[in-house]
């Protein structure tokens, strides 16, 4: 992942509903979840998540497939990986900083 590629998904978790949405999200795993659904679960009108959706789609956050009548968005959790490793990248001058015995995964 190059700096340009983490500044644009940064910038778009840095909003809460869209947050919020990307973690249900995640929750919900590689099976992802229908606009409705989301709606629903997080209590955000369907237009306001439309909007949220698309920036987490630009950021390559999220995945949308379409499904018969129906929209599935789904975590891109390769990407979300690459982020978390980009992040960590220099951690602790390249010694794992973890503790030991740790259960905290870091990747999915």
């Amino acid at each position: 992942m190059n700096e340009k590629t983490a500044v644009t998904a940064l910038a778009a978790l840095a909003q809460e509903a869209r947050l919020r949405v990307f973690r249900a999200l995640v929750g919900a795993g590689p099976e992802g979840m229908t606009p409705s659904a989301l709606s629903a679960m997080l209590d955000i009108p369907g237009s306001t998540l439309s909007f949220h959706l698309k920036e987490l789609v630009h950021a390559d956050l999220v995945t949308v497939e379409r499904e018969s009548r129906n929209l599935h968005y789904r975590p891109a959790l390769d990407q979300m990986n690459a982020l978390l490793s980009y992040l960590t990248d220099h951690c602790c001058m390249g010694k794992s900083c973890a503790p030991s015995g740790s259960k905290r995964r870091t990747t999915c």
